[in-house]
């Protein structure tokens, strides 16, 4: 760790004690977009990044403040516990060693450490707006800083490791990627939190210009991590905010897609995934190996259905650096059941039905409300669809993690809203 990173991870850590519970998610947030995960401390096996080191701080806060006895847990709560759990003992059994349970130890700390942080912090719609406003303003010099990657071809956040100096090129293009480990988890990161500014545009007429460059910064984020995947994702979340208008007839939208998904499936030459890769030959990136992916994962069940698998280099004609005995699992699906078999894979799917449906119920719950107070939760809806999306052609690897726990506590307190609006959206 230089010195650099050691005054901001101080800076952050004391910062996240001592303001007031309305800001105190900011210095997790500017962690998670300023700092790579090549900034760390290693003890005695035990490895902390600095994220996971404000993660701690914040753990401590709740403790000093006793916030965490606000938290009511519900049933979106009580699932990601459960999965959890279910991360350990699926760990413990497919591995025995050490270095394998400090790795699922420190899965299930990045989790619960996160999701519950802000599930005490972000108790109501107030709180979903300010975050969503104070997130606009983060990431604004981070666009800056990402643009002048694509102008220059160096990432200026290599200077805290982690990350290449010289930026990437693929097809002609430069892949930027700023702190995150990777351009594609950049670029997901802008695309999912677009619907979160369109709602914030109409939800309050105070916030308008932080809406429009919450806004612009997270397509610019997007596009400039020259990824198909990323891409995907926004044009995801355009369709989401979209359907808004045949909200009412969701039902049969729903049923329709699943007949026409099971009718492509029978009539195609190839199963229904290799679309993927169809899509991507159109609009560039690897989407063939996506569809080779989902592939192998499902001739192979056999080998992880239970409990995971630790060898999936077979699945696949090449494989990672870092480990050579697994092929490149770039879809978080199928990372889910690598690591903890059917079991975990399920457990994870749970929680995204969950999420949708405390979002429907909220929505629906809210139908006698401003069109402000109702649209909300939509565009809430859409930033998980459009996760959702993000899933199949990307596994969550790095500090991208914060931002898919943070949406799901977004959720959990809009599931229990119907109950206590009491925000005026239009003056807050």
């Amino acid at each position: 760790m230089n010195s650099i990173a050691l005054a901001f991870m101080l800076l952050m850590g004391i910062s996240m004690l001592v303001l007031p519970r309305r800001y105190a998610l900011v210095p997790l947030l500017i962690t998670v977009c300023y700092i790579t995960l090549g900034q760390r401390f290693v003890i005695i096996g035990l490895d902390f990044t600095i994220f996971r080191i404000i993660i701690l701080f914040g753990i401590v806060r709740l403790i000093i403040r006793k916030e965490y006895s606000l938290i009511t847990l519900n049933t979106i709560d009580k699932t990601i516990v459960l999965w959890a759990v279910v991360c350990l003992i699926t760990g413990a059994l497919l591995d025995k060693t050490f270095g394998h349970l400090i790795h699922r130890l420190g899965q299930v700390y990045n989790a619960l450490g996160v999701y519950f942080l802000f599930r005490a912090n972000v108790r109501n719609l107030d709180d979903i707006l300010r975050l969503t406003k104070i997130i606009s303003v983060i990431i604004l010099p981070l666009t800056i800083a990402l643009l002048i990657e694509k102008a220059t071809g160096r990432n200026i956040f290599y200077i805290f490791g982690g990350v290449p100096e010289i930026t990437m090129i693929r097809g002609g293009r430069l892949r930027c990627q700023g702190p995150f480990a990777h351009p594609i988890m950049a670029g997901t990161f802008g695309a999912t939190l677009m619907p979160l500014f369109v709602g914030l545009w109409f939800s309050n007429t105070k916030a308008k210009f932080n809406a429009f460059v919450g806004f612009i910064c997270a397509t610019i984020i997007t596009l400039v991590s020259s990824a198909s995947g990323p891409v995907m994702t926004y044009l995801a979340g355009i369709i989401g905010l979209s359907v808004w208008f045949f909200s009412k007839y969701m039902k049969a939208i729903r049923w329709g897609l699943l007949i026409t998904i099971i009718t492509l499936h029978f009539f195609m030459k190839a199963p229904i995934w290799f679309l993927i890769g169809r899509l991507g030959f159109l609009i560039g990136g690897t989407g063939w190996h996506r569809s080779e992916l989902i592939d192998a994962a499902i001739k192979h069940i056999n080998e992880w259905w239970l409990i995971g698998t630790t060898y999936t280099a077979h699945w696949l004609p090449f494989s990672v650096l870092i480990n050579p005995d697994m092929t490149d699992i770039t879809n978080h699906y199928i990372l889910e059941g690598v690591y903890g078999g059917l079991p975990r894979m399920l457990l994870f799917i749970t929680i995204i039905v969950v999420g949708f449906k405390g979002i429907g119920y909220s929505i629906e719950s809210l139908k006698d409300e401003s069109f402000a107070i109702r649209f909300m939760p939509w565009t809430i809806g859409t930033a998980l669809f459009a996760h959702v999306v993000a899933f199949i052609s990307v596994a969550y690897f790095d500090q991208l993690v914060v931002m898919w726990y943070l949406l799901l506590a977004i959720i959990s307190t809009i599931s229990n809203m119907p109950h206590t609006v009491t925000a005026k959206m239009s003056d807050s």
